[in-house]
């Protein structure tokens, strides 16, 4: 066997075998594959794709690549240790409360996370917000955390699926990012190396995402949700809109703050909505009791009382306490997000209003989410340094009716020069129109176009 035969086959359309596919991952792991050989790989993967059983494959020898948690014993008798992925947005930080809320009902959540690049925030960045908060643990203080909290999150190591980080640094410059497959397994084969028995996958799609259009998230999402039943996990995925940011707040400590409000029941009503849907799905996955439900009654009544207790751990303050418990574990000021006041705030706020009466028609995620970067609240390349303070909080959003002079966002910078360049580039975020065009997908009412589109599953 040779990676010349393995490339040749693929560009003639053939499908790999899980002996090939070990080849070929254990010799870019070893440094036996020259990087020519497997960047022409990716690109033959690119124009042929490849079939579910193949991208299972892939998956599971990118996963074995290197380290793979194991955090059995972990969970309570009967419960199933829970994950959840979102394929990276603006304004996104489901993650900070849908893990406080799952685990105070019970399940415990377990998550490896990346920082942001590009217009999409990361969930390792926002939490840093927080003084004294540490994304650095060792395997041991993974599980011990995952035992005695119910809750970790924690940066990505360099041991966990080495032959993604190989593939993807190749793919970044090759011009075979946008492949299905390769996506697909880069998202999977981390999400099984971390350990997780059950994962909800928020595939987001818009101006805001990296999947611009709901086909290919669709794809992306029931080829995911195939890889892991492939793998023996149980998955389902849900797709929702990015084409306006997430929430209000897009900035890394203003989401944490937003999150904070969520987890009392006053986040804004697209977060919220969406925050407990992925809760839910979480559950539904991980609870053995709500999985008993769903078999003998129903997946309706099952997800009557999966959002019964959602609500039951937002409302008796159990969600925020399981929070609160959770920073500090991981080295966070308590008094910090007990009252999120104290939390760093941006010197200079700036406030973007209407310049014509109408109705918002549209507000570009992407172009708020670059923004952002260009205060200094987001990287262009791995490593740069972020300002955790600034960011934008939107007042008005897509079907919302405004008055000439209204307020439409607040921008929050560390200096005024830089607050005017982006007051300009998101006021040409906004579409301000006489009435907005509730056709096709987009349709929408007075509050909002719908957050959650489809849900697949396993």
């Amino acid at each position: 066997m040779n990676v010349v035969d393995l490339i040749t086959k693929k560009r003639d359309g053939g499908e790999h075998s899980g002996d090939e596919l070990r080849f070929l991952i254990e010799g870019a792991v070893e440094g036996n594959v020259p990087d020519y050989q497997l960047a022409a790989w990716a690109m033959a993967v690119y124009f042929r794709g490849m079939s579910p059983a193949e991208a299972t494959a892939l998956t599971q020898e990118m996963a074995a690549s290197g380290e793979m948690l194991d955090l059995q014993g972990l969970a309570p008798a009967g419960q199933l240790i829970v994950d959840k992925h979102s394929s990276g947005g603006v304004g996104d930080k489901t993650t900070l409360a849908v893990g406080p809320i799952v685990a105070a009902c019970g399940l415990p959540v377990g998550k490896m996370s990346g920082r942001g690049l590009s217009f999409s925030g990361g969930t390792i960045d926002k939490l840093e917000g927080i003084p004294g908060w540490s994304a650095s643990l060792s395997m041991a203080q993974f599980r011990r955390q995952l035992r005695e909290v119910g809750l970790v999150v924690a940066a990505q190591t360099a041991t966990l699926a080495p032959a993604d980080q190989r593939l993807y640094a190749l793919r970044d410059v090759t011009g075979t990012v946008p492949s299905l497959p390769l996506i697909a397994a880069s998202i999977m084969s981390k999400k099984l190396a971390a350990g997780a028995d059950g994962i909800v996958l928020d595939v987001k799609c818009g101006r805001g995402a990296f999947m611009e259009t709901r086909s290919l998230a669709r794809d992306l999402a029931r080829l995911m949700v195939s890889i892991g039943r492939g793998a023996g996990r149980g998955v389902t995925a849900l797709i929702t809109a990015m084409e306006q940011p997430l929430g209000l707040a897009v900035g890394n400590i203003l989401e944490v703050r937003e999150a904070i409000d969520a987890l009392h029941g006053r986040g804004p009503q697209d977060f919220q909505v969406l925050t407990e849907a992925v809760a839910i799905e979480m559950l539904l996955l991980g609870d053995s009791a709500l999985r008993k439900m769903q078999e003998e009654s129903g997946k309706e009544a099952a997800l009557a009382a999966a959002g019964s207790r959602v609500k039951r751990a937002i409302e008796s303050g159990a969600a925020f306490t399981k929070f609160v418990e959770f920073v500090v574990a991981q080295g966070g000021e308590e008094e910090s997000v007990v009252e999120p006041e104290r939390l760093a705030a941006a010197p200079v706020v700036l406030e973007v209003r209407a310049e014509r009466e109408g109705v918002v028609g549209a507000l570009d995620a992407r172009a708020v989410g670059m923004a952002v970067v260009g205060l200094g609240g987001g990287r262009q390349r791995k490593g740069e340094p972020i300002d955790h303070r600034v960011g934008v909080v939107a007042a008005a959003k897509i079907g919302e009716q405004v008055g000439g002079g209204e307020l439409l966002l607040s921008v929050h910078a560390a200096d005024v020069e830089s607050a005017k360049v982006a007051a300009a580039q998101l006021r040409k975020a906004y579409e301000i129109v006489d009435e907005v065009d509730g056709a096709a997908e987009g349709e929408h009412d007075a509050s909002g176009p719908p957050v959650v589109l489809e849900r697949i599953t396993s």
